[in-house]
């Protein structure tokens, strides 16, 4: 059975997934208003394909992938409301605050997130990011004018509001930025090959795949010979500057799950794991001294995959999650 993390990601995922950002589009078939398994429409792309710019309604709880104006109108008091938004891997977000009218004396609040937040657990780690966990938010009721505009330092961002008097709300713009470097990235698929390079930073990188996973890694470069370890509480690469480690876990934030293997050393070939967790995260931690690259591809497993073993697969660990 799924835990209930994996079913509240799912949830939004599957939604993403559906909808790529568009809600008004998305026909329902055989099922309630609120079904999550939702078929998308054929108007958005001619919409988007004559260069329009994108607008709709937001709701309580909302998923946006794509460009565009958004604007959220209370119908009554909502008191626990989230937005989330993600890009590409390659992709920085930018949201600018159009037009807000919020009662932030009677208790309403507007806030945007850098990463995202589920059940208190953080994307990036507070390990992983450039900036303190208070510096992430952006409170609205305190920068005002300010700060009109935050962009985010990865792929995913979110807003966290809290409206009580009916007919108030706000209109924000999401732009998408390029990041020649991504660094801490979630993706919005089940499968994907991706190659993240950390160019002479002192910084870590996490790449969150939120499913059970086959992951295959082919081609690694941390400026210093062969190696691939599994985690043990006296080896594997304690004192290494640079090195990739995977993780497998029940939640969103990499500091909190357990890692399954070292990988210290240079190597091109095929390294391959089968995570049967909730959550996988392929971590990068860069000395700044190095170039340091990892490609890998990963595709989410299915119950065949769990019963055979490959030959160059090290052991699998999380099945009873699935």
């Amino acid at each position: 059975m799924p835990s209930a993390f994996q079913f509240q990601c799912h949830l939004v995922l599957i939604f993403l997934a559906a909808s790529k950002g568009e809600t008004r589009y998305l026909e329902v078939r055989d099922a309630g208003e609120d079904d999550p398994f939702l078929l998308l429409s054929e108007d958005l792309k001619r919409e988007l394909s004559a260069g329009q710019i994108y607008r709709r309604s937001l709701r309580c709880i909302d998923m946006l992938s794509i460009e565009g104006q958004f604007t959220f109108t209370a119908d009554q008091p909502q008191l626990h409301c989230a937005t989330f938004f993600i890009g590409e891997p390659e992709e920085l977000l930018t949201i600018h605050y159009d037009f807000v009218n919020i009662d932030c004396q009677g208790g309403d609040f507007l806030k945007v997130f850098d990463g995202w937040i589920l059940k208190g657990e953080k994307f990036p780690s507070s390990l992983d990011h450039p900036l303190t966990t208070s510096q992430r938010y952006v409170d609205f009721c305190e920068s005002g004018n300010i700060q009109r505009s935050i962009r985010s330092s990865q792929n995913v961002a979110m807003i966290f509001f809290r409206i009580q008097q009916e007919g108030n709300g706000f209109t924000v713009t999401v732009k998408k930025n390029s990041n020649l470097f991504p660094c801490n990235v979630i993706s919005q698929t089940p499968s994907g090959r991706f190659t993240m390079v950390i160019p002479h930073q002192h910084r870590n990188c996490s790449f969150s795949i939120i499913y059970p996973v086959v992951i295959k890694i082919s081609d690694l470069i941390l400026g210093h010979l062969n190696g691939l370890f599994l985690k043990k509480p006296s080896a594997g690469c304690a004192g290494v500057g640079d090195f990739v480690e995977l993780l497998g876990g029940a939640g969103l934030d990499p500091s909190k799950m357990f890692p399954l293997a070292d990988l210290c050393h240079s190597f091109h070939g095929s390294a391959q794991m089968k995570i049967g967790c909730d959550n996988t995260v392929l971590r990068m931690v860069s000395s700044g001294k190095h170039i340091n690259r990892v490609t890998f591809e990963y595709h989410q497993l299915d119950l065949q995959e769990t019963e055979i073993r490959k030959e160059n697969s090290i052991e699998e660990f999380c099945f009873p999650s699935i």
